[in-house]
């Protein structure tokens, strides 16, 4: 568990679902930050190959290790001192378990950290971290928060729309409200729309998870397109709250979610009334001039299309208008900018390195 000299060690927790393997496969070709410890309670003892075949040949001999060694990550002296050795005693760490199961293992490695006198840089991806109270989390989440003590140790906004660093800990904002904030929070901070918006976002069925279920599995979802939880889904409060905070504007957002027949990506569609007259063509420069220097935001003439950033850390947005109605388009891969690329994206913030540093993959083109 050493780090080669250079880089940071890195911990993934809730190692063995489809955001850890995307974390593992952008990790592995990553300059600075190479994978030390993945836990994952179901697959200890496991290789981590083997959970994910399509890794073979990137770690080989490292398996998976359960919560149990959490103490042991930072409590060897060997382990500490390899870790010393690399960058001074810092470690990133990436959770990607799932919301209620990841604070408790966040709190967990923090207080290890701690004990050990070990710097940690902390992004968690589960939504655990995304309110900034216990109370709030427990409006929404309908259960206790696993680490009240840990909140304010966060902040949760996506790094094109908060400047500097928020300090060591960051709570990653998910998919469907990644894909929604690229494109309502410079409408709203730069005043082109009225407060109102609705939004409509088609997501793969990755979204769900590994473990299939009688909406994700493969039989249910192909040349299917269905809404769920439409005006009631959990993300709806965490939109509301993020794209307040990021634009300073309190906005009604009203969400419907829809379960695509596709593997990964989000198509959101964000619909509001211009505050004043415009066109297209002034809305796309107001997102360029917006998102000029993010280097994963892309603003386009012509809407998105989604195999164009599956598979990579990018963004495409793009605008149309009828009268005093907006339409802005994003487009996401769920996995990536919507949790792996988005946390290492952090990452890279957080340890001061280039924001794009393992993140500036191609994509397959034809999937």
């Amino acid at each position: 568990m050493s780090g080669e000299h250079g880089s940071v060690p890195a911990v993934v927790l809730g190692g063995s679902g489809y955001v850890a393997g995307e974390l593992l496969r952008l990790l592995a070709g990553h300059p600075a930050l190479r994978p030390a410890a993945v836990l994952s309670e179901s697959q200890a003892g496991g290789a981590v190959e083997a959970a994910f075949p399509h890794l073979a040949g990137c770690y080989p001999g490292l398996a998976f290790t359960d919560r149990r060694d959490l103490p042991r990550v930072f409590g060897e002296g060997e382990t500490v001192a390899a870790f010393s050795a690399a960058q001074g005693p810092i470690v990133a760490a990436f959770s990607a378990a799932p919301h209620g199961s990841s604070a408790p293992l966040v709190d967990e490695l923090m207080g290890a950290a701690e004990r050990a006198g070990v710097a940690l840089r902390l992004v968690d991806l589960s939504a655990d971290f995304r309110f900034p109270t216990a109370e709030g989390y427990a409006a929404v989440y309908g259960q206790p928060h696993g680490a009240p003590a840990r909140l304010p140790a966060f902040r949760c906004a996506l790094p094109e729309q908060l400047a500097g660093v928020p300090g060591g800990c960051v709570g990653h904002p998910g998919c469907f409200t990644t894909a929604t904030l690229l494109a309502a929070v410079p409408l709203l901070r730069l005043g082109l729309v009225e407060p109102r918006l609705s939004v409509v976002a088609v997501t793969g069925s990755t979204g769900a998870g590994r473990a299939p279920s009688a909406s994700t599995h493969h039989p249910a979802r192909r040349s299917n397109l269905f809404a769920y939880s439409p005006l009631a889904h959990r993300h709806e409060p965490e939109m509301r709250a993020l794209a307040a905070a990021a634009s300073g504007v309190e906005a009604e957002i009203h969400f419907v979610p829809q379960a695509g027949p596709f593997a990964r990506g989000i198509y959101a569609t964000v619909q509001a009334r211009l505050a004043r007259p415009l066109d297209a063509a002034a809305v796309i420069a107001a997102l360029q001039g917006f998102y000029a220097g993010a280097p994963f935001v892309t603003v386009t003439a012509e809407p998105p299309r989604l195999q164009d950033v599956v598979g990579t850390n990018r963004c495409r947005l793009s605008a149309a208008v009828s009268g005093d109605h907006l339409a802005v388009f994003s487009a996401i891969d769920n996995l990536v900018k919507g949790a792996a690329g988005g946390a290492i994206q952090w990452m890279n913030r957080l340890l001061g390195l280039s924001e794009a540093a393992g993140l500036l993959q191609p994509g397959p083109g034809w999937i």
